[in-house]
């Protein structure tokens, strides 16, 4: 990673960030050797990414030729307009500041039907209202056969959050008051991060 100021070292950290994200991207490689990129709603369990999909597709013929994928999600946090910068601002001053994870690993159609069940249940889960639980999805429900279960068995995984790591303590203070005072909506996770209140 080139800016290693930048780099999450924490698994702890990374799995939270995993496990608060509802769309990840998956890229596959396509017959015709270009890279395949699907957005996915997944579930993040016991350091494995499950997703669902229907039982035929493009995706699924890419990982029945070659396996190998890699799997990102990102959290967009403040977006650092110009206003910041005052009267004559430079336009590629603008940032965004944002955690990502990116994951290379092995796709995997899940056989096991325990399996892919805790992986839709799971799914499910991810989706619940506050107050208000779904019916469990067991091997009786309908939609159970109708669709496959895919697994992203991790092989390397790798995150950052950029968050003004390489602005001094004056720099910081000053971003942090600004954001607090635009108050839209990343703003305040922002503010909180870069004054170092933990992820």
């Amino acid at each position: 990673m080139k800016r290693k100021q930048c780099e999450i070292s924490d698994r702890t950290v990374i799995d939270t960030l995993l496990s608060r994200c509802r769309i990840g991207r998956m890229a596959t490689i396509g017959v015709d050797g270009y890279p395949y990129i699907t957005p996915l709603n997944y579930v993040y369990l016991d350091g494995t990414v499950y997703f669902h999909c229907a039982r035929a597709g493009e995706k699924l013929d890419n990982i029945a030729r070659d396996s190998r994928v890699c799997f990102e999600v990102d959290i967009p946090l403040a977006y650092l307009d110009l206003d910041y910068y005052g009267d004559t601002p430079e336009a590629c001053l603008v940032h965004q500041f944002y955690h990502c994870v990116i994951i290379r690993g092995t796709a995997e159609i899940v056989s096991d039907s325990a399996e892919k069940l805790r992986a839709l249940n799971g799914l499910v889960a991810c989706h619940e209202a506050p107050g208000r639980e779904f019916p469990a999805v067991t091997a009786e429900t309908p939609a159970v056969s109708l669709c496959t279960v895919v697994a992203i068995r991790i092989d390397t995984i790798s995150a950052k959050s950029d968050l003004a790591q390489n602005k001094d303590a004056e720099t910081k203070e000053k971003l942090r008051n600004y954001l607090k005072k635009r108050d839209l909506p990343g703003d305040n996770e922002a503010a909180r991060l870069i004054g170092g209140q933990g992820k």
